[in-house]
């Protein structure tokens, strides 16, 4: 069974189109959306409509499989005089053809069960591995400093091509805040080691904020996008003073993991959010760093930090 991953502008245009690539209407096909559509904000953060697209195995295909059933055995006939002819009545005739139906009716639900089967992998296969492809902003920022952590911080914000793209991506986040609607008169962006260091200020700060930070996720996930994919950088965004508070909360809450880290050796945090997670893990990799410490997924789907020895074989 075809299976095809179709892209339009939005989910109708998907499902139009899908039906027109597997030769068949709307209502005969099973789809799987992998993105919704949005219309984004100047131009930016659009995002088309994608769906995975799979024609329904109709009534006409259990009777294609049903032509492959055995067929009757016919009993030689056996020449007699038309004296000892004898008539086989009609109800032991329907008997038979009823016995080779019911025979052959496993056959069928067995190869269409076989082929569902088969249909429905490929598509949880499909998921899955795309699934396991996604990695979270904070994941993806917190991996890449890992790799430079032993290294020291160049403070290179003077070079002419920093200073450059800190005066682009400044005037554009003016314009997207202006497009917003948004109460804000302080907006700056120095580049510097490869991120781009974003501050915001106003009047309406805490509404970019949200309730326990998730609007300042949501807007920190949307600057990544655009920032990284336009210009290859990472970013940090800090909203009046929400990180320096997060930053003090996170070090009141090491405070006690710490002691007993260096106690018995390991240890763990509680599941944390956003931005939460990539300030905590940078925190104790600067306290222990000999030390494994590596963010986890919970089967709840939270993450969590860890904190163990090297793995170390003897030669």
């Amino acid at each position: 069974m075809e299976m095809k991953r179709i892209e339009a502008d939005t989910l109708e245009e998907a499902y139009s189109k899908a039906a027109k690539e597997l030769s068949c209407s709307v209502t005969e096909i099973n789809y799987e959306i992998v993105q919704h559509p949005t219309s984004g904000m100047m131009g930016l953060f659009k995002k088309t409509a994608i769906i995975i697209a799979v024609k329904k195995v109709t009534p006409a295909t259990t009777n294609e499989v049903a032509e492959e059933k055995p067929k009757e055995v016919t009993q030689p006939k056996v020449e007699a005089s038309q004296n000892n002819i004898t008539k086989t009545p009609k109800k032991q005739e329907k008997k038979i053809e009823t016995e080779v139906v019911k025979e052959a009716a496993p056959v069928v639900e067995n190869k269409l069960d076989t082929l569902m089967a088969k249909d429905d992998s490929i598509v949880d296969g499909f998921f899955n591995n795309e699934a396991n492809d996604i990695k979270t902003v904070a994941e993806k920022q917190v991996e890449t400093k890992s790799t430079s952590d032993e290294e020291a911080i160049i403070d290179d914000r003077d070079a002419p091509e920093n200073k450059e793209l800190s005066l682009e991506i400044e005037q554009k986040m003016q314009n997207l805040m202006k497009a917003g609607c948004f109460e804000i008169d302080t907006v700056e962006v120095d580049v510097f080691n490869g991120i781009a260091h974003i501050f915001i200020d106003g009047d309406d700060a805490a509404l970019l904020i949200g309730k326990e930070g998730y609007r300042y996720n949501a807007l920190s996930y949307m600057l990544f996008n655009w920032i990284n994919a336009e210009y290859n950088l990472y970013i940090k965004l800090e909203i009046a003073e929400f990180i320096q508070a997060q930053e003090e909360m996170i070090d009141n809450y090491l405070k006690p993991i710490s002691e007993h880290i260096k106690e018995h050796g390991k240890g763990k945090t509680k599941p944390l959010d956003g931005i939460l997670v990539q300030i905590a893990l940078e925190k104790l990799r600067a306290m222990f760093p000999n030390k494994y410490i590596a963010i986890k997924t919970g089967k709840d789907g939270k993450k969590f930090i860890i904190i163990n020895d090297f793995n170390t074989r003897k030669k």
